[in-house]
């Protein structure tokens, strides 16, 4: 059978594959003493809240189950324009938010409507595989641009500049980002988006981890610089909805119209008892375990990062943001005789029974050399893990 060359061109998710390892040694060493500790998937140990919860039965058991409109219920896109509003200080209109299945929708639904066959798509390396898996789905291709510390692994409009060429379409940014958890200086951002403006380009922003940032200085939506960002957003990050696969897309407003044809053909409409059970993520109650949660978050960071440089596993830039390290393993590889990161996941699986996500889905041999870690787990399975990867030091 002959496979599109599209499909041929999407790499393994090797976040994925590297779980899929993890999840069978785990069931091998589930009885014994050191049960495998999961710091590779980036999904929130905490689950949605009991209002939310409360919700989705309601919607069961009252039967509202049926198809919504393509672009979503109209109380949960006014519920979010009103969120923008008590959070960010932005308005913008629930007629410009498309409610979407999953963040992975918004963004297939970005890619099909603005990217076409040939067009490239600035993104920085290291950036999230998936992303640059969707504008190679559209027929695009994904240019990265190498990061460095010192730009906090993002863009800058310097670095947009030189590489923007005849067929580059935009950029593609994420803030914070995965893997990184960093995100782009406000003011930078603004330059960025003047030099795409200025070649009538698309200013694309996955903004999925926006609602954990922990330094005010970054906590702000690319929304506020005008109405022809695109901005892709998530209720399984913040909201702690993983599995509900519920998402949004904030468009300017000419281009709802496209992005609804495209989902009412690709997706019919977003998960409706999701959508309900959304409905409740806004309520007072709510609102406050998200923020109680989110204050847990950024203590796990502020105890593990350092405890990561302790152990020679360097963090170079502190992520500002979501819950990742992105800890440099290259001392460790050398001591240990080992190539890379991908190696290195494997070891540390081994012999620690500690499972993390190696550098390689996430940009160029660069990025090789970098290893990222999940803070989304417990602070006692980050304590047992620091533990452990204590004993194997070399």
């Amino acid at each position: 059978m002959r496979i599109a060359s599209r499909a041929e061109r999407i790499e393994p998710f090797y976040v994925m594959e590297v779980a899929k390892a993890a999840s069978q040694l785990a069931r091998e060493v589930a009885r014994s003493d050191r049960p495998m500790v999961f710091l590779n998937i980036g999904e929130p140990d905490f689950t949605a809240p009991p209002l939310v919860q409360e919700a989705a039965e309601r919607a069961v058991r009252s039967g509202s189950t049926q198809y919504t409109p393509a672009t979503g219920l109209d109380p949960l896109r006014e519920r979010i324009s009103r969120w923008y509003a008590q959070r960010f200080g932005i308005d913008v209109p629930a007629r410009r938010i498309v409610v979407t299945a999953g963040a992975s929708a918004a963004l297939q639904l970005a890619c099909l409507a603005l990217v076409g066959a040939g067009d490239e798509i600035l993104m920085p390396d290291p950036s999230y595989p998936c992303n640059r898996h969707f504008v190679s789905a559209a027929d695009g291709t994904a240019v990265l641009v190498p990061t460095t510390a010192a730009d906090r692994f993002q863009l800058s409009a310097a670095a947009v500049e030189a590489h923007w060429g005849p067929r580059t379409r935009g950029v593609l940014l994420a803030s914070p980002s995965n893997p990184t958890g960093t995100s782009i200086d406000p003011a930078e951002l603004r330059r960025i988006h003047e030099v795409v403006r200025a070649r009538d380009g698309i200013t694309l922003v996955d903004e999925i981890y926006l609602g954990l940032s922990h330094d005010a200085r970054f906590g702000q939506s690319a929304l506020v610089l005008d109405d022809q960002v695109v901005s892709i957003n998530s209720f399984s990050k913040y909201f702690n909805m993983t599995g509900w696969r519920l998402g949004w897309l904030v468009v300017p407003e000419a281009l709802v119209p496209v992005i609804e044809r495209l989902a009412q053909n690709l997706f019919i409409c977003p998960s409706t008892v999701a959508q309900h059970a959304a409905l409740a993520c806004f309520e007072p109650e709510s609102i406050a375990e998200y923020e109680r949660r989110r204050a847990e978050f950024k203590a796990r960071r502020d105890w593990f990062i350092p405890a990561l440089d302790d152990l020679g596993l360097t963090v170079p830039v502190m992520p500002d943001g979501a819950f990742y390290a992105w800890a440099d393993c290259s001392a460790w590889c050398a001591k240990l005789g080992l190539p890379g990161s991908w190696e290195f996941a494997f070891e540390v699986m081994r012999r620690a029974h500690v499972a993390v996500t190696p550098g390689r889905d996430f940009g160029s041999a660069e990025t090789r050399r970098f290893v990222r870690f999940s803070t989304a787990s417990s602070m006692e399975h980050l304590q047992e893990a620091v533990g452990r990867l204590r004993e194997m030091a070399p």
